[in-house]
């Protein structure tokens, strides 16, 4: 009875709410743009090994600074290397950090923000006070930091941009609890007797699902950028793991005479970037009509 209660409080979903949807979400042709493009990359990581038509990491001196031709679509870096296979594999390394990355900047920014705007008060104070405190440190600079004392590698990028990444995200999701707090059927579940842990999952966390995954999508394209200049700096993935940011590195060097090395990996970061911003935009119709752009 309690639970017929307060499904008849909170706010209707209809069935066919995933369908509308859908609609608004194919409506918006950036957006199926940008998952097309995600979905094709999803399979090249999953699949990058079989893909990849040469060794990543097999060096060809004597085919060095080859530009694109049937034989290496791409061309080779300066020391002979596939550019094209090496871009593929730093996908799969690149994505890798993304998610990582992102599942534990929205552990983490989804638990202090929900934590703070559902009890609100010292514990309140004291947990923006600390957000704060990391959203007014330049995270660059910051990681640049980390980077250099604990030494660059994949576990430690994963780990130093998801625990310095969610302090957005605990903003905005403790703005969207004190909202939802609120709201009847918060009042009603409370007055019942529910416990606070089955009112956070139950209703606060299904509601604000919206936020959660908008500002994830936009979170794994800020990590990949991250890391691709971290990387860039050489501070990020290391040689001879190829990664879109090192890459770009290594061509660096002889860009006046060879634009490939560079281009490639960079022309691969910028797609996927977008990709997931436009992902971003697609699902924000998908959950609230209002801002639908196609109607």
């Amino acid at each position: 009875m309690t639970s017929n209660l307060l499904d008849e409080l909170a706010p209707s979903r209809p069935r066919n709410n995933f369908v509308m949807g859908l609609l608004r979400f194919s409506k918006n042709p950036l957006a199926v743009i940008g998952s097309v493009i995600l979905i094709f990359f999803v399979l090249v990581t999953a699949f990058a090994r079989q893909i990849a038509p040469y060794d990543p990491n097999l060096q060809v001196m004597k085919d060095r600074l080859k530009p694109p031709s049937a034989q290496y679509l791409m061309g080779t870096d300066k020391l002979g290397r596939d550019v094209l296979s090496r871009s593929i594999m730093a996908c799969q390394v690149s994505l890798t950090i993304g998610l990582f990355a992102m599942l534990i900047s929205m552990v983490v920014g989804v638990g202090v923000g929900v934590i703070a705007g559902f009890y609100g008060g010292v514990l309140d104070n004291v947990l923006m006070r600390i957000t704060d405190l990391f959203l007014s440190f330049p995270i660059f600079f910051l990681l640049l930091t980390i980077a250099a004392v604990f030494g660059p590698n994949i576990t430690t990028i994963i780990l130093m941009l998801g625990l310095t990444s969610w302090g957005s995200t605990a903003r905005i999701m403790r703005g969207m609890v004190l909202s939802i707090r609120e709201t009847s059927y918060i009042e009603a579940a409370r007055s019942i007797g529910v416990k606070n842990s089955r009112i956070i999952i139950r209703h606060v966390l299904i509601n604000s699902l919206s936020v959660i995954t908008v500002t994830a999508t936009l979170m794994v394209a800020y990590a990949i950028l991250v890391e691709g200049g971290l990387s860039y700096l050489g501070l990020g993935v290391q040689p001879p793991t190829p990664s879109w940011g090192n890459m770009m590195a290594d061509g660096r060097d002889v860009l006046r005479i060879a634009w490939w090395p560079s281009l490639v990996p960079g022309a691969f970061l910028l797609v996927v970037v977008i990709a997931f911003n436009l992902l971003g935009d697609g699902l924000r119709d998908f959950f609230d009509p209002a801002k639908a752009i196609f109607k």
